[in-house]
């Protein structure tokens, strides 16, 4: 029979690397990228600089791949629905699946113009990203007049679309501001941002799309 091939050692490196990673993403998210280093890293897993070294050169390569994580899991929530027009609904899922998954990458939105001015291969990447978003929320704006749910303007409905991102770009960091405690429950707040964003929207909407915003917005503004 053929040799057992060595797994053990093909395994270890990657686990340890997965291991850098997260434990990057959870202390930058808890203390912010700037004030962490590879040596803090290291630190707090219990290996020696140079076993990250062999991983990861530098800081930024980190943070090139959490950003790359991100980008992974958000990409799949920009599309519009391929079979039927889209509603409020889409968008309102939308919105609530990418605020938990930028709340799980919260350090890349609260240090983001510290990262983009570091890192312009993350900050031409994020740009692209946001600008992708945009043309999502178009989309699903030009569904829904199409249906009849919505009535805005071409020019309206693209300045609603860059609203959309620069609201949810900027507002962790604004919640952070307004609420140094919000981090003791992200979930409501995570539900606030949704609705807060479909609020730029809701002036558009008619008839059942917009009683459904207004009961959300009743919803969340009761629960604080």
């Amino acid at each position: 029979s053929p040799p057992p091939r060595p797994m053990a050692e093909k395994k270890r490196p990657r686990r340890t690397r997965e291991r850098i990673l997260e434990t990057a993403l959870a202390l930058f998210n808890r203390h912010g990228e700037p004030s962490i280093t590879t040596a803090h890293i290291a630190d707090e897993m219990g290996i020696s600089p140079g076993n990250l070294y062999y991983h990861f050169r530098n800081k930024d390569e980190i943070i090139g791949e959490l950003y790359a994580a991100y980008e992974s899991s958000v990409t799949p929530l920009f599309a519009a629905p391929p079979d039927r027009p889209p509603g409020v609904e889409d968008l309102w899922l939308m919105l609530h699946l990418l605020f938990e998954r930028m709340w799980e990458h919260r350090f890349l939105f609260r240090d983001l113009d510290e990262i983009a001015s570091r890192n312009r291969r993350v900050a031409t990447r994020f740009a692209e990203l946001a600008r992708r978003g945009e043309r999502t929320v178009i989309q699903l704006c030009e569904g829904m007049v199409a249906a009849g749910t919505m009535v805005a303007t071409p020019r309206e409905t693209a300045a609603l679309a860059r609203n959309v991102a620069l609201v949810s770009t900027y507002w962790l960091p604004f919640q952070r501001l307004e609420s140094p405690l919000a981090e003791a429950a992200p979930e409501a707040r995570l539900d606030r941002a949704a609705y807060q964003v479909l609020a730029l929207i809701a002036p558009f909407l008619v008839g059942e799309a917009r009683a459904l915003i207004d009961r959300l917005g009743g919803e969340y503004l009761q629960g604080g």
